[in-house]
C-alpha cells in the first residue's frame, strides 16, 4: 500500500502573476493527476514544507494542473520565488468536490470573493464544459481594490459566454474603476436567479463567507442549498491530525465542501 505522506514530483513550467501578491502556478506532474473540482490537494515546496491548495484549473484537463496561491507564509512566500523549471510535490486529491450532477437543470449561483476565485474557477471550467447542462451561471465577485482582481483577462471571457451572468465589485474603486463599488452583499440584494431552486456556493475569507452567508439566507436561499468552500488547519489530509475539526466534521475529509446546514449549529464554523 502507498505511503498517503509521500508527495510525488511536479514541475513548475509556467507563472502568471494575478496581482502584487497572487501568482498562478502551472504544474505538470510526473504521474498523471485526476481531480474534481472542489477537491483540494498538498503542495510541498522542498526544505519548506506543505500547505493544503486547491486546484483552479479544469478537472478535465489531465496533462496540467494549476494552482492560484496568494504569499501568504513560508511557504507560499518559497512558493512565489520559485520560477519555470522548480520541482514541487504534490499528494492527494482529498476532500469532497461539489455536487455538479445535483446541480443539472437548474440555475447555479456564485459568489466569490479575493483569493477565493481560485477554487471557484476550476467550479466553473467543470460548468462551463457542460454548460448546456445548466439553465444560467451567475458569478458574483469582489475584490479588496481593481488592482486585486484575479484572472483579469478571463473574467472578460467568462462574462461574454452564454447563459452566464457576471458581476464585479471592489470595496475601494480608483480613477480608472467603472464598476460597482462596495462590499460583495452589494452585488446579493436582488439575486438573478430563482432562490427556492437555486444551489448558492460561496468561496472566499472566512468574514466574506460569514456575511455573505447570512445575506443569502436573507434573500431566501435554503440553508441546505448554499455550499461552502471551508477552511482549515489541514495537515494530513486524511483525517489522522485533528486539525482541521469543525464540530463532528473534518474539513480534509467530509468537506472542504460543506452545506451551511451542516456547520449552522457549530459555534463560529467560520
Amino acid at each position: 500500500m502507498q505511503n498517503p505522506y509521500i508527495p510525488h514530483e511536479a514541475e513548475i513550467v509556467n507563472v502568471v502573476e494575478e496581482t502584487a501578491n497572487i501568482k498562478t502556478f502551472t504544474l505538470r506532474a510526473k504521474k498523471r493527476v485526476k481531480f474534481s473540482a472542489g477537491q483540494f490537494m498538498m503542495l510541498t515546496v522542498p526544505g519548506f514544507g506543505e500547505a493544503p491548495f486547491t486546484p483552479s484549473s479544469s478537472p478535465y484537463d489531465e496533462e496540467k494542473i494549476e494552482f492560484t496561491v496568494m504569499r501568504a507564509g513560508t511557504v507560499t512566500g518559497r512558493l512565489h520565488d520559485m520560477a519555470r523549471g522548480g520541482i514541487v510535490g504534490l499528494r492527494g486529491p482529498y476532500g469532497v468536490p461539489y455536487p455538479i450532477e445535483r446541480f443539472y437543470g437548474r440555475e447555479v449561483f456564485i459568489v466569490g470573493g479575493g483569493v477565493g476565485l481560485a477554487p471557484l474557477r476550476s467550479l466553473l471550467l467543470a460548468l462551463f464544459h457542460e454548460a448546456d447542462k445548466f439553465k444560467k451561471i451567475s458569478i458574483k465577485y469582489g475584490a479588496r481594490t481593481p488592482r486585486d482582481i484575479v484572472y483579469k483577462d478571463q473574467i472578460k471571457e467568462w462574462a461574454k459566454m452564454g447563459k452566464t451572468e457576471l458581476e464585479i465589485t471592489v470595496d475601494i474603486g480608483d480613477a480608472s474603476w467603472q464598476g460597482k463599488t462596495g462590499l460583495i452583499t452589494v452585488l446579493l440584494n436582488t439575486p438573478d436567479v430563482d432562490v427556492a431552486s437555486s444551489p448558492a456556493i460561496v468561496c472566499g475569507p472566512p468574514i466574506m463567507m460569514k456575511f455573505v452567508t447570512k445575506k443569502l439566507l436573507d434573500v431566501g436561499f435554503s440553508g441546505k442549498e448554499i455550499y461552502l468552500s471551508m477552511e482549515k488547519n489541514m495537515s494530513c489530509g486524511v483525517g489522522k491530525c485533528f486539525h482541521c475539526n469543525i464540530g463532528k466534521y473534518f474539513v480534509c475529509k467530509d468537506g472542504p465542501v460543506l452545506t451551511w446546514d451542516m456547520v449552522k449549529d457549530i459555534k463560529d464554523p467560520f
